[in-house]
């Protein structure tokens, strides 16, 4: 009886001091409740758009008196280390690289759509790295595995070397290829859509920033690229041809030059969009069909590696076994 009356006691004295100790905090509570919320939207007045890592502000009461601790943001691993150890090979690297090269690598972000996003000095520094990993590797090789000649040792280093050089080129080539694909395979679509707009009373650049609105991809980010240069002062005819040589494609140039000429002789646009609509539905409509045409011709080489043995297995084993075991009754 005693031991139940103390621990009801000792439960009910527990819940007293949380209730107190609730009471208390209340008041600090919706103090630093309140000055989150103020502080939460000054930043937001200032800066609108917060990092994902930003750490928040914390409060602390002390005796009454908020007080505010500025806490530091802690840097990412890539901040710390990497980025500034990529920034000293590149101010140390890219003297080594040819000028011939750095405008190479121009020519292709130019033409990739990333010029503006990947760095020139960046990139020669991972083709530089490249070679030079590369060449380390093949020393490594003829090191460990001493049998070479010296002609296969030259042909072994050239190789390494070629290789070296080669992957950061392919890589970037591949990009572009599948950007001019995907901008290829969208742009009928986009003329079509163009054209409807332009034949409903939008003018030309109206109609473009209706569809930058409404559609997605690389040739959108192109017009988009476009009208943002003619905001700025650019003339057509120069923004025009300039996204020509970004997307560096037969259809986008003919397009580009009719929308001059047109813009120049003072011709219909809506015609001109039409023609070039039509245009571009019969090349891709000549295109599927080219490819459909190579199918039967690429097939070929699975057919005959994979599915052939399999049917030969499948169709002459039996056969073969039978005749096998009738010959060895005999």
């Amino acid at each position: 009886m005693i031991i139940a009356l103390a621990a009801i006691s000792s439960f009910l004295w527990f819940i007293f001091l949380v209730i107190l100790f609730r009471l208390k905090q209340t008041p600090e509570a919706q103090l630093r409740k309140r000055l989150n919320a103020m502080i939460d939207e000054a930043e937001g007045s200032r800066a609108p758009k917060l990092k994902k890592n930003a750490t928040p502000t914390a409060i602390r009461v002390n005796e009454g008196v908020p007080q505010i601790i500025i806490q530091q943001p802690r840097e990412a691993l890539y901040d710390r280390i990497v980025k500034p150890l990529l920034t000293l090979l590149e101010e140390r690297l890219q003297k080594l690289a040819p000028a011939a090269i750095r405008e190479q690598i121009e020519d292709k972000l130019f033409r990739a759509g990333k010029l503006g996003t990947w760095s020139v000095a960046r990139l020669a520094t991972v083709w530089l790295i490249s070679i030079a990993l590369f060449a380390a590797a093949t020393l490594l090789i003829l090191y460990y595995r001493p049998g070479f000649n010296p002609a296969q040792r030259i042909l072994i280093v050239g190789l390494g070397l070629f290789m070296g050089a080669a992957i950061p080129f392919a890589v970037l080539n591949s990009k572009i290829r599948q950007r001019q694909k995907a901008i290829r395979k969208q742009l009928p679509e986009f003329l079509d859509m163009l054209c409807v707009s332009v034949q409903a009373g939008l003018s030309f650049d109206g109609a473009i920033s209706k569809m930058i609105k409404r559609m997605k991809g690389p040739l959108i980010d192109e017009f988009q690229r476009m009208q943002h240069d003619v905001s700025l002062g650019m003339t057509h005819q120069y923004a025009l041809t300039n996204l020509a040589k970004r997307c560096d494609l037969e259809e986008v140039y003919l397009f580009t030059t009719s929308i001059i000429q047109a813009e120049k002789l003072g011709t219909s646009m809506t015609r001109t969009l039409k023609v070039q609509a039509d245009n571009m539905r019969d090349r891709h409509r000549q295109r599927v069909k080219t490819e459909a045409m190579k199918a039967p011709v690429k097939i070929l080489f699975p057919m005959v590696i994979f599915i052939f043995p399999s049917m030969f297995v499948v169709l002459l084993f039996p056969a073969i076994y039978t005749l096998i075991q009738n010959l060895g009754n005999k």
